[in-house]
Parts: structure tokens; sequence; C-alpha cells
């Protein structure tokens, strides 16, 4: 089955190229351009009373999408960002900045969480505490060992790692080495609509972050964080949408939050892309497009996918040289390392010249698979090294 159709106006604004980074830059299906429209004509219609309908309609319908996805069972713990990072200061303003915090987490982790961490160390009173992701073999043996040492304030780990594609030990394996007093942070982006996610058995003990730019497709602005129900933490960073359902009574003394996933929201901002989003969500709902099923098809095309690599017999670009083998261990996109960062600049430029769109970090190549793939389309990696 294709499904190349549901993504005409990004592919007919790129004739004969090739997109392999998705995981950087997903492609917009078609049905989240009505959605542009939508938000406008709400904004049109309601103007000050839009907020009305955005959380009271939008929002909940999106929670409900979102909880059925990653099978939450409270809808209401979900909560809304413009960017996962704004979400991660929430959690991390809830601690005394006078009191010493630990933190556990990897060398793995997207570059705004590892800046936030490194600026915080320059506090005197914080200690970051990271676990080498490689080799990731005995990885899980390590972070388990790590957690069994001390106790920490706060352990943070991605589900996919961002830079290797390879998928972190389940979170399950591991929670129960954690103390309770301990917050626990997913990153979940390159898991979220890539993987199967099940958060029903942890909902209460960990914060859940993702957003819509990379497999929910919906581009950037609209990310999301799962709230562990009963948290009485109160974030220092915070906002009017936090307390939203008490605006018009007196605001003075104790600041007040809401009791679910709101009392960690911000303050106004552009839901676009939650209109995007749902129409994402709503086709796959009416099309029964699962995760386990695109994560099936992706899987399929990481299979031909090397094996044109094999045809190739390129004596850079081959199997021995991918971080990881097991397939079952990885998300949705491969990465292959090389001796040095200019012989990935100079394999990218080759495939690029070819109309290959990839991406690459240092001596890193990635190359990203989607729905708008078909398992031919890796024959045109043969143009980039003369394979006739």
């Amino acid at each position: 089955m294709s499904y190349k159709k549901h993504y005409q106006h990004f592919l007919n604004q790129h004739p004969g190229k090739l997109h392999c980074a998705p995981h950087s830059h997903h492609y917009w299906p078609d049905v989240t351009r009505q959605a542009q429209l939508d938000y406008w004509d709400d904004s049109a219609k309601g103007v000050d009373h839009k907020w009305d309908t955005i959380f009271g309609e939008r929002i909940p319908a999106v929670q409900q999408h979102l909880a059925k996805l990653l099978d939450h069972p409270a809808p209401g713990q979900f909560v809304f960002a413009q960017n996962t990072h704004e979400l991660l200061y929430r959690v991390i303003s809830c601690f005394d900045p006078q009191q010493p915090l630990r933190i556990l987490t990897t060398d793995g982790e997207f570059h705004s969480f590892s800046r936030q961490v490194r600026r915080l160390e320059e506090r005197t009173n914080v200690v970051v505490e990271r676990i080498a992701c490689e080799p990731y073999d005995d990885f899980a043996s390590r972070w388990e060992t790590a957690l069994k040492a001390q106790s920490y304030d706060l352990v943070f780990i991605s589900q996919v790692f961002f830079n290797s594609g390879i998928v972190a030990p389940a979170v399950d394996t591991w929670l129960g080495l954690v103390p309770e007093s301990t917050v626990v942070m997913i990153d979940g982006y390159h898991g979220c609509g890539a993987l199967p996610t099940r958060l029903r058995d942890i909902a209460d003990r960990v914060f859940y972050v993702a957003g819509s730019y990379k497999y929910l497709q919906a581009g950037e602005g609209c990310c999301f964080m799962t709230v562990p129900c009963n948290c009485d933490l109160r974030p220092e960073y915070t906002g009017w949408f936090a307390d939203f359902a008490n605006l018009t009574k007196p605001q003075q003394g104790q600041i007040d939050y809401a009791d679910d996933g709101l009392r960690f929201a911000g303050a106004t901002m552009d839901f676009t892309a939650l209109y995007r989003l749902e129409t994402v969500l709503d086709w796959w709902q009416r099309d029964a497009i699962t995760v386990e099923k695109m994560h099936g098809y992706v899987q399929n095309l990481q299979r031909r996918f090397l094996q044109v690599i094999d045809e190739l017999k390129h004596p850079l670009l081959h199997r021995g040289a991918l971080l990881a083998h097991n397939l079952a261990q990885h998300g949705h996109f491969l990465t292959f390392e090389l001796a040095t960062a200019e012989q990935v600049v100079q394999l990218a430029t080759a495939l690029r010249d070819a109309g290959v769109e990839t991406d690459y970090r240092g001596r890193r190549l990635r190359f990203g698979f989607a729905l708008y793939h078909d398992a031919d389309d890796y024959q045109q990696l043969k143009k980039a090294f003369a394979v006739r």
C-alpha cells in the first residue's frame, strides 16, 4: 500500500527528491492545510471568546486522541506548549534553586536539554551525572547501576536517542529502582507516533514529553507533556493558562494551579499547530492507521533500504558502518558512523546532488523513513554513486 497520495502538497514542491530526513522535519499530510484556515476562522468568529472553543473543544479532542495513541488513562493530564523545552523548564522550576539538585541523564539527549542542564551546572549546588550511551549493548546495565548507586531529584532519558535512532531501555524495566520522591521525565519526541507506546502502567509516575514536529506530522508549535495524576508540584515558571478555570476570581494570596495537566501550562500561544495535529490524528483514526501499522511499514522500508545499500557495495556506506544492527531496537531512522566528519559531508553532498536529502552530525549520517516513501524509492541512492 502507498500513502503518498496523502502528502501531495509537500511532495509536489520537491519533484525528483527523496526526503530521507523526516526525523528532522517530517512532511505534513495534506489534511493539515485546511487546519490552518480552521484556526483562522475560529479566531475570526470567536475573537476574545476563541479561548472557549480552544479550551472547551479543540484541546479536549486532541487530549483524547493522544491518550488513545499512547494508551494513557487520563486525557486531562496532557498539557500543551509551543516546545518541549518550555515544559521541561516548568518541571525544573518546581525545584528550590537554593537547594541541591542532582540529575541523572545520558550523554545522548537533545541539544535543548543538554544545553539547559549545562547552564544549571554553573550553579554550585547542581550536579549532573551523564551515563554514556555507548556501547549500546551494555547501556541498560550501566543505567541500572547508576540508579542503584544513589538517589536523584530528577531522572531524564529519551525513549529513542535523537543522535542514533536507538531505542533506550523500556521505562518499566528500571522505574522500580527509582524512589517515589524522584521526578522522572521521558523525552518521547523520536518515539511518539513512531513506536507503539503504552503509558497506562506508568502514567501516575512519569512526565512524558513529545510533540508534533516529527512523527506526529503536524509541524512545529504543538508539544505536550503528560503530568502524573495527583501531582502537587508548583512550577515557578507559570502562566495564566495554569489556572484557566479561575481567571474571573480574585487573583490574590498564594498562587493556585489547576488540578490536572494544566498545572504545567504557560501563557498565550498560537494554537494553529494543535489544529493541524487534530486533523492528523482524525485522519489516522478515520483510516485505521495505527502506530503499530506505521511502525511495521517503516521497518519494511528499512529492510528494503538496507538491501539497496548491500547492492551498492560502497566502501563507506555499508551495513558494517551502522551504529546498531537490530532493527527491533531502532526508531524510524538509521545512523551510519564513518571514520571522519569529512567523509560524512562528502557522502551527504553526493546524495543531495542525486536528489536524496539526509542529515548528519559530525561523523554520523542519518537516514529517516516515512509513510510518504515507497520501497522502490531507494533505487535513487544508486544515482549518487553512478551505479547502473
